[in-house]
């Protein structure tokens, strides 16, 4: 990975996580709004989690990086990572550029996170980076890994509640995933 020429935007996301804060909304939502909710749309998730980065309109190259441990997202669609990597899509931000990474028997999902993140913080070619980690369990461990990140850079951390400090701005990673899943504000309001 420390070889690998970023763009100057990317998204680094621990896909085992947000499949299941997914599943976790889907659950809850079918029951409060009365109706089934879909898969959530890969494409449209991406494309809200880089505008909550700060992404706008325009002809912008976007990185994703998908770590993972299982050998699909249950509740995206597409959701198997051998058909997800390499491939892309545009959107009304730009093209977006998949890659999914399968953490290894010698590391951890939390380690691989953790030094995925410090190598493209640290990438001098990228500006903006939008991260998606299991906060319940590493915020303090992507704090620290972010605390010495260039101030220059625009770095959005997502997480289903807002944290405690950081050099970094924050976003509510639900919202997206409510977005992608098909689930709007007008439906909630009435239940």
């Amino acid at each position: 990975m420390k070889e690998t020429k970023w763009s100057k935007n990317v998204i680094l996301v621990d896909a085992d996580y947000v499949d299941k804060v997914a599943f976790d909304l889907i659950v809850n939502f079918e029951r409060m709004i009365g109706r089934q909710i879909p898969q959530a749309d890969m494409a449209q998730w991406l494309e809200c989690v880089a505008l909550d980065g700060g992404l706008r309109a325009g002809g912008n190259e976007v990185q994703v990086v998908l770590l993972h441990d299982k050998k699909q997202m249950e509740n995206f669609k597409p959701g198997k990572f051998e058909e997800l990597d390499g491939k892309a899509f545009s959107g009304q931000l730009g093209e977006f550029l998949i890659s999914c990474i399968k953490v290894e028997e010698m590391v951890t999902m939390d380690d691989l996170f953790i030094d995925s993140m410090q190598i493209i913080a640290n990438a001098a070619e990228v500006s903006r980076l939008v991260v998606v980690p299991d906060a319940e369990h590493i915020y303090n461990k992507v704090r620290a890994g972010l605390k010495d990140a260039d101030p220059d850079k625009h770095i959005t951390i997502l997480s289903m509640q807002p944290m405690q400090g950081g050099q970094f701005r924050q976003e509510i990673l639900g919202y997206s995933l409510m977005a992608a899943l098909g689930i709007h504000s007008e439906e909630i309001n009435c239940k």
